[in-house]
């Protein structure tokens, strides 16, 4: 098979949205105003039933940096990022949430380094709420995070990944409801190491909402996606999972204090 070729300088960035009128002019702006040029904006509607879909039209309208893909039926955010990747044309894909916020020199410093030979990069971030106001310090993370640690251990937050896809040939999100990114930087780092920028870089917007219930789905995730896709056994999966507890309650408390 004929491998795609994509623009080599070209950060395309993917942005799914479901009833996100609220938060997505700033998002996008957000995007649009990075020290980095090179960049598209793919906005993956999720069939929103509220003013989203004219806000990206508008959007697109005064950027043509922007573009959009409406889905006609509701299928989650991994289908989605899915299609916003398919229908991608630069060599490295970013991540960004409908609510989250990139500080401006985001993508510069990240495509600095996979220069300087890392295709698979994040960063630090930290917490805001739906109003925008600081509601938690910076992340703690590790520069250099390997397959074994993402295994017991919560680094990687979604709107601060960047890769080159052309070096991992062009993967595509497992098809899950809930915990599709942590499956998706096991399958990175199964090829190589991820980056760290130690820089707070992204606001990710905490709304207000079933938190708990939200951790306990995350567990399942880890345990299932250890699983099914990494084809780890039981006794290791549950094992690693209360160490991917352990290890994410301990960083809250560190962050909130």
């Amino acid at each position: 098979m004929k491998r795609k070729s994509y623009l080599p300088e070209l950060v395309s960035v993917i942005i799914p949205t479901y009833n996100s009128e609220k938060f997505i002019k700033k998002t996008v702006s957000s995007a649009l105003s990075q020290t980095y040029k090179e960049l598209e904006i793919i906005i993956v509607d999720d069939c929103s039933k509220d003013n989203t879909r004219a806000i990206i039209e508008e959007l697109s309208n005064q950027d043509n940096r922007v573009r959009f893909i409406f889905q006609d039926k509701n299928q989650g955010v991994a289908v989605a990022r899915n299609i916003g990747i398919k229908n991608a044309k630069g060599k490295y894909i970013a991540f960004l949430d409908s609510d989250d916020i990139w500080l401006s020199e985001k993508i510069e410093k990240q495509i600095s380094a996979i220069k300087n030979g890392n295709p698979f990069v994040f960063c630090a971030y930290d917490f805001v709420d739906g109003e925008g106001n600081h509601i938690g310090n910076k992340s703690k993370i590790k520069t250099e995070v390997s397959y074994k640690d993402e295994l017991t251990k919560t680094y990687i937050s979604t709107p601060t990944v960047i890769y080159d896809r052309e070096f991992f040939d062009d993967p595509y999100m497992p098809l899950r409801r809930t915990g599709q990114d942590y499956a998706f930087w096991l399958v990175l780092l199964s090829k190589a190491n991820a980056y760290g920028i130690d820089e707070a870089l992204v606001h990710v917007t905490r709304r207000e909402g079933s938190l708990s219930k939200n951790k306990i789905q995350n567990l399942i995730d880890v345990y299932e996606i250890q699983m099914k896709f990494e084809k780890i056994g039981k006794l290791r999966a549950g094992w690693n999972t209360v160490l991917y507890f352990f290890y994410a309650m301990r960083k809250k408390l560190t962050r909130n204090h």
